[in-house]
């Protein structure tokens, strides 16, 4: 037996490189903590990983950079002094179930309490998800106090506009046994793909499969929460939801070839209404640019679009991607609903989106939804009508989806009709 703290970790399997200490081991799916094990992603202390990879995902690469440029002393250790969350989030019974989590890891907002011992001993351990307080600005909920849909309420929505929310950044972490049997194939088939895929970038996927978690390189979650989050684990409260994948040219830069702000924008409305009527709302947005193609791939294909014989067709909408990236779309819902599980969350009164992949995920996982509501055709861009047809034709949504006709007849507001 180990002499780390709690007396109930076993080491890794020795291996060259490792110290005497060897590293502390990790239960994925235990409902202690401690049991559990933490997370050490370390670069320092190379006697302490019982990872592959490093904390930070793609900003690891900015670090390595950082150290080459002498701007960062290698090993720098975080001091952690009052970066504890603002918002006490779990524990729920869904963070000791292996089949509800496995792309996050759950104590990764608490590790200066759950770890402290291990702090203490000198374990590097760096937090995965960070808890904090915020006010977002945006023209639509302007626009939307002008035309009376919103009220100022003075604890949502106060006086300048600003809607207060509980803001979550969350890193990616892959337990990678869950992750194969979430995608029905073996953890040797993942392992050997992740290696060749990334240009043999992590050797320990397919040395090491003593170690099963992975922190891969790519962005995390934020996630935007109106209201007490604690109520995201009350099924009695209503539930206002939008999961959101990112598209830097809308969210941001508001380009109308898409819906993708203006449902974004939608939904953190109704999210705001909704925690004003006594429920509470959450907006989880996911960093897969491009149907996780990202923006080259997403532009090429702008262009094979609108260059094709006939024009920006529906019909072609889709085959054009799959030509330039061979898929149409790599964003695979199936690791989607995790931190939904992480946030306690059983059921969603009213889901924002019309995405089937999206819903079949929600509910495939065990989290019920109620009633799912489409964006207004009153805010779909011009521009964008062809992106709709598109999916109407390929059964991306179920047209099915649609807002009653008084929140049908609130958008008139918006000018956009």
């Amino acid at each position: 037996m180990s002499s780390e703290p709690g007396a109930r970790h076993i080491r890794l399997t020795s291996h060259p490189g490792q110290g005497a200490t060897g590293a502390p081991s990790i239960h994925w799916g235990a409902a202690d903590a401690l049991e559990r094990g933490p997370i050490v992603g370390t670069t320092s202390n190379r006697s302490q990983r019982n990872v592959v990879g490093t904390h930070s995902g793609s900003y690891g690469v900015y670090r390595a950079l950082a150290v080459a440029a002498g701007n960062l002393v290698k090993g720098h250790r975080a001091d952690l002094t009052n970066t504890a969350p603002t918002d006490l989030i779990g524990p729920y019974e869904q963070w000791g179930d292996p089949e509800k989590i496995v792309s996050i890891d759950p104590w990764g907002a608490a590790v200066q309490t759950a770890f402290a011992d291990y702090l203490e001993q000198g374990y590097d351990i760096r937090p995965t998800i960070a808890v904090t307080k915020a006010h977002i600005h945006l023209p639509e909920i302007r626009q939307a106090l002008a035309f009376q849909r919103l009220q100022v309420d003075g604890k949502v929505l106060l006086e300048d506009s600003s809607a207060a929310v509980t803001k979550i950044a969350i890193e990616p972490v892959w337990w990678l046994p869950g992750v194969a049997k979430r995608f029905q194939v073996s953890e040797a088939e993942l392992r050997r793909a992740l290696f060749e895929e990334t240009g043999g970038m992590y050797p320990e996927l397919v040395t090491r499969s003593d170690i099963e978690v992975f922190l891969p390189p790519i962005g995390g979650q934020t996630l935007y929460i109106f209201g007490n989050p604690r109520d995201l684990a009350d099924p009695a409260v209503t539930l206002t939801a939008r999961v959101h994948d990112e598209c830097n040219g809308s969210d941001v830069f508001g380009s109308d070839i898409c819906t993708c702000r203006p449902y974004l924008t939608h939904a953190i409305e109704e999210c705001i209404q909704g925690s004003q009527q006594g429920g509470v709302g959450l907006i989880a947005y996911s960093r897969k640019e491009g149907r996780a193609l990202g923006e080259v791939t997403k532009f090429l294909v702008y262009n094979a679009r609108k260059r094709q014989e006939g024009g920006d067709r529906a019909d072609k909408y889709f085959l054009r991607t799959e030509c330039v990236a061979g898929v149409q779309d790599m964003r695979f819902q199936e690791l989607m609903p995790d931190v939904l599980h992480w946030l306690g969350i059983r059921r969603i009164h009213r889901l924002v989106s019309m995405s089937n992949d999206k819903y079949d995920a929600i509910t495939g996982s065990g989290i019920e939804v109620g009633e799912r509501v489409k964006i207004p055709d009153a805010l779909v861009p011009a521009d964008a009508k062809v992106e709709i047809e598109a999916k109407i034709a390929a059964g991306y949504f179920t047209d099915g989806a649609v807002p009653d006709e008084a929140r049908l007849a609130a958008v008139k507001g918006r000018g956009l009709e």
